[in-house]
């Protein structure tokens, strides 16, 4: 006994100077990049730094060889280390499960300093990280137009037939292009669904979307009135027929105005009220993200778009590996048809695929529509539930009421054609620092909080150790929606032990109701049939992803390259020295970024392929061991209205009636030194919530928020 447990504080010992190690060599080489960032637009980068790089790079890789080695290379070096990061995090939260429910930290950084307003809940830290990139970007505007001005003379204006003022303006338009590179080189890091780079931060990518709509409004701002300024002047200097204007080297005018387009149709369908009423309008015009980014190389160049590479290569990564998983069809097992017209959908998956709590899974049903895709929490736990994935979908949207109506009706198909995405979640959780946790949820928001509460049953089960104490405070319209409690038990077959959990239910009920609660407990169970070619859900790149990750992630931008050399040296360099012209900056453009495309799927491919050979072989044991999934309970419809778990349940929940929670005197009423408050729900209760966590009255009150709105 004592050598198993000198192994195991062996290895926590391991994976934390590990974890140290590769935080620390982070923080380095981010700081050099921003500092790279800092110095770009300086006389002292421009010409000396950048002319010294490129003497040494240009040779082998081009002109974009200085700007792949200083803006490139360094993310990329992040992102596999971030790979590896998380790998260990992974392996070893369960000898750290102990360790990190005594570790806690609370910093006045995590407090919460705006509630409410355009930018909606801020932390401190998040404010003071959005004035220092505000400050950067005044920086560099600053002395961009500082050192253009300094260039810009009377005599050069007129030799220009312009007057000084006009040459200035255009100088300005420039530089306001310049600057928004900057929020473009950042813009797409958010939206990286398997990101290796934002887990090193303590971040999720649900919870960063909020940044990838801040970077969104400033880039667009400031290329709007970068071309807003460049037609005033071209007006002004009657030369507006230069709008058409596409060079054979230099910028491109038009394809400029086709990115700028592009980007203001995405801008416009992401206006709140837009997104809200017409999703479908918003999700297809953000599609349009790949003329606005082609196009906008073909603007400046694939030199200068190195600036903005590593964010958006990152990104091409995600999405390639999510367009090969998304290739395959999974097997519907059952559905489950509560009364608040919400479903459960459950899904077969392999023992292999594991998942944190608060996991979402990005769902595609083609006979509802081929290209939409949203976005639902995982309930299951995978590791109660090790055959069985569930997610809850709340009938509101166009999508998800088709969805309700076909599944409801009495001639349900027996059959349903669905492809997945993810799933999608943190690394790690925090919630186990805390004595006691408060879940405020509102309508459908109590789904993240079931998967939590499962999680602290694996716990009870399998390490029996102390969790936390658990406050459940629900509001919903009707009594319709207490259905969804009877969704906190996994399925019967399941062995959990809830008995030394400490549960609190706190259930209201917001509209008055004169009927029965027995005549809304009623549920509908459907058996789906699952085709032969139907694989259970998998890790697309295996039990071991982040690794595989980590090779993509490598070996593709080393390819990439090795194919930059190539073209630069046996196609580019010929042309110009035989002919004595310049090779043409779009024939350049197209072909960096077809070595870009080619080197991912390359390296993406053999992964995938690699790992589906494992994966098939572990799908027919699946099938061999099951010989058919209808004998395996996974909705929980044929537990026992008497068994120990439902009684438990039963006793520790409480519902109110044609009432509103009073969540300021709940709060406050909560004792123990370490409280986190959890709030999934509308917009007004988040606010609320936050409100009273960073009021100051409780000191033992600590705020964290689900954000799942796209």
């Amino acid at each position: 006994m004592n050598v198993e447990v000198e192994k195991k504080t062996l290895s926590e010992e391991k994976y934390g100077r590990v974890e140290s190690v590769i935080r620390w060599l982070v923080v380095v080489v981010f700081v050099g990049w921003i500092f790279v960032w800092i110095m770009t637009p300086t006389n002292t980068y421009q010409q000396k730094w950048k002319h010294r790089l490129q003497e040494k790079t240009e040779s082998v890789f081009g002109a974009q060889g200085a700007r792949l080695l200083v803006y490139t290379c360094p993310i990329l070096f992040i992102a596999a280390l971030g790979c590896v990061y998380v790998h260990i995090v992974k392996k070893g939260k369960g000898s750290n499960m102990e360790k990190s429910r005594k570790k806690h930290e609370v910093s006045i950084w995590k407090r919460l300093v705006l509630v409410r307003g355009p930018l909606g809940i801020v932390s401190v830290t998040e404010l003071a990280f959005l004035s220092m990139f505000i400050v950067l970007l005044l920086w560099s505007f600053s002395i961009y137009l500082h050192n253009g001005f300094a260039k810009i003379t009377h005599k050069l204006a007129a030799e220009q037939g312009v007057k000084l003022w006009e040459k200035r303006l255009a100088s300005a338009a420039v530089k306001l292009g310049l600057v928004g590179n900057i929020c473009l080189a950042f813009l797409f890091f958010p939206v990286v669904r398997s990101s290796s780079v934002l887990p090193l931060l303590g971040l999720t990518q649900e919870s960063c979307i909020k940044y990838h709509i801040w970077l969104g409004h400033i880039a667009m701002t400031l290329f709007t009135a970068h071309g807003i300024l460049f037609i005033i002047y071209w007006a002004l200097t009657h030369q507006l027929s230069k709008m058409l204007e596409w060079k054979r080297i230099g910028i491109s005018n038009v394809s400029g105005e086709v990115s700028l387009v592009a980007g203001l149709l995405m801008w416009i369908a992401a206006i709140p009220r837009i997104r809200r009423k017409a999703f479908e309008v918003f999700f297809y015009t953000h599609y349009l993200y790949i003329l606005f980014i082609v196009f906008f190389i073909f603007h400046v160049g694939f030199s200068y778009a190195c600036t903005m590479l590593p964010a958006f290569y990152l990104f091409l990564v995600d999405r390639y590996l999510r367009f090969l998983q998304s290739r395959y069809q999974v097997p519907l097992i059952s559905a489950r048809v509560l009364p608040c017209k919400t479903l459960q959908l459950n899904f077969s998956k392999t023992h292999g695929l594991t998942y944190s709590p608060t996991s979402i899974m990005f769902i595609n049903i083609p006979s509802i529509s081929k290209l939409q895709w949203h976005p639902f929490t995982i309930t299951s736990n995978s590791n109660l539930e090790p055959e069985v994935l569930s997610v809850v979908i709340k009938s509101e949207g166009t999508w998800s009421q088709k969805l309700y109506q076909m599944l409801s009706t009495p001639s349900a198909i027996d059959h349903l054609s669905v492809s997945v995405e993810g799933p999608y979640g943190p690394a790690s959780t925090n919630y186990l620092r805390y004595d006691t946790l408060v879940m405020v949820s509102g309508g459908s928001g109590i789904t993240p909080f079931i998967s939590n509460i499962r999680e602290l049953m694996y716990l009870n089960t399998a390490f029996i150790c102390r969790t936390p104490k658990v406050i459940l405070i629900c509001a919903f319209k009707n009594s319709s929606y207490l259905s969804m409690l009877d969704l906190i038990l996994p399925n019967s077959g399941t062995p959990f032990d809830i008995s030394n959990m400490q549960l609190q239910i706190e259930a209201y009920i917001t509209r008055k109701e004169e009927h029965e609660l027995e005549s809304q407990t009623h549920l509908q169970d459907i058996r789906f049939k699952p085709k032969a070619t139907d694989a259970p859900i998998s890790a697309i790149l295996g039990p071991n992803s982040w690794l595989w990750l980590c090779a993509i992630i490598s070996s593709s931008f080393i390819i990439f390259l090795v194919l930059i050399g190539i073209i630069t040296r046996y196609i580019i360099f010929p042309v110009e020295y035989n002919s004595n012209k310049i090779f043409s900056q779009s024939l350049g453009s197209f072909l960096s970024m077809l070595a870009i495309c080619v080197s991912i799927t390359m390296a993406a491919s053999v992964a995938v392929v690699w790992n589906k050979k494992h994966n098939d072989i572990e799908a027919k044991q699946i099938q061999n061991l099951e010989g058919s999934s209808s004998e395996v309970n996974v909705n929980g419809g044929d537990k026992e209205v008497e068994s120990l778990p439902h009684q438990f349940l039963v006793q520790a929940t409480k519902v109110h009636f044609d009432v509103r929670p009073d969540l300021r005197r709940m709060l406050m009423e909560v004792e123990g030194t370490r409280v986190g408050v959890f709030v999934s729900g509308p917009k007004k209760m988040k606010q609320e919530v936050a409100a009273i966590c960073s009021s100051g009255l409780a000191e033992n009150l600590h705020f964290e928020s689900y954000s799942f709105s796209w």
